[in-house]
């Protein structure tokens, strides 16, 4: 079942993108698009609600290379730095739509925003700085406009991370650890996105084959990687590799859910 909804890639590179600054490996010095990844992030569209999970410090160029004229909110999953970094330029839609911008989060999330852009939150404010407003999420369901999101709780190593289920479409990036509980909520969607660092083992996110083991279980019809670092390899040689059902997610990807 269609429920028109757009989800766009804006970013699916790690926390350092790709290329890596000073890098000489075949990933970051490679000129196939495919392999140049921005911070994870993605745009999801409704007929009359657009919504941005993750700011992270491109959010500026995702925003101008989409073209996005208009944002009703944002949903972050965690606080660190690569996912909230960029949150400064949402003044630009501030301006354009003449209103604050609801910031869906956790307390965590907050305490990092409000630490991060404090200025945006102070008693007098400069003028043009950005104008959000907090809405604290936890585990239950919420609606952003006509778009509905189900929580779901990861870890990623020992910091508690929000993926979301979209209808019949998972967004899970930064995890290390799903539980079953949280896995049956995953269960039955058709699309599922998850994080898939690089080949070896890491402490904090799924290496390929752990990734490849979770969509093995969930069975998605289509599943696509994402947070990938110039480690995993070159993205051609690698997506030869997958079952026909996987992919590798690239930058500016568009699906219809």
């Amino acid at each position: 079942m269609k429920h028109g909804i757009r989800i766009t890639f804006l970013g699916t590179g790690t926390s350092q993108g790709i290329p890596v600054i000073a890098c000489e490996c075949e990933v970051c010095k490679s000129t196939d698009a495919f392999d140049h990844r921005l911070r994870s992030s993605i745009l999801i569209e409704s007929a009359t609600t657009t919504v941005v999970i993750d700011t992270g410090p491109d959010f500026r160029y995702q925003m101008l290379r989409e073209s996005i004229k208009k944002i009703n909110a944002v949903v972050f999953t965690h606080e660190h730095r690569d996912h909230i970094a960029g949150l400064d330029d949402i003044r630009a839609f501030n301006f354009k739509q003449g209103e604050s911008i609801p910031l869906y989060c956790t307390a965590a999330v907050e305490k990092a925003i409000r630490r991060d852009f404090h200025y945006a939150f102070a008693e007098t404010k400069y003028p043009g700085v950005p104008e959000m407003h907090i809405i604290p999420i936890h585990d239950e369901p919420f609606m952003v406009g006509d778009i509905p999101f189900l929580p779901i709780k990861v870890l990623h190593y020992k910091m508690p991370v929000l993926g979301f289920r979209i209808h019949n479409f998972t967004y899970i990036t930064d995890a290390s650890f799903i539980a079953d509980e949280e896995l049956n909520k995953v269960m039955g969607s058709d699309i599922v996105v998850l994080n898939a660092l690089r080949k070896q083992t890491h402490i904090s996110h799924f290496n390929l084959e752990q990734a490849l083991q979770i969509m093995d279980y969930l069975k998605p019809q289509e599943g696509y990687f994402t947070h990938i670092s110039h480690l995993l390899g070159l993205h051609r040689e690698v997506q030869l590799e997958l079952p026909p059902n996987i992919k590798l997610a690239f930058d500016g990807l568009k699906i219809e859910i």
